[in-house]
């Protein structure tokens, strides 16, 4: 199989189209064309900032979801371990009243 061109770039079969740089004396279009796969790339490299920063947002947003939910955990723990302590410091401080109210009695 013989066909013109190369690999990356295969030479058109159809009619040509208008030459890579056109000029018009009404300044519509003095702008050069570029294939549309190199204005594709153009663009998908332009968006790589802007998803990379998104992806970053998005693992941010989760880190601080993830520490919210460990210090809520940590905040339950904390609050029934008080609530054991406080039981045990009544219970001990009624043994201690009884205590004193026996020897007072005796």
């Amino acid at each position: 199989m013989n066909i013109p061109g190369t690999i990356g770039r295969p030479k058109a079969h159809g009619p040509r189209r208008e030459p890579d740089m056109t000029i018009t004396h009404d300044f519509t279009r003095t702008v050069a064309r570029r294939p549309r796969q190199e204005q594709n790339r153009t663009r998908k490299l332009q968006l790589i900032p802007e998803a990379l920063a998104r992806s970053h947002m998005e693992r941010i947003r989760e880190a601080e979801s993830q520490r919210l939910a460990d210090h809520l955990v940590r905040a339950r723990r904390m609050e029934r371990k008080a609530r054991r302590l406080h039981r045990r410091a009544e219970s001990a401080s009624r043994r201690a009243r009884r205590a004193l109210a026996q020897a007072v009695r005796q």
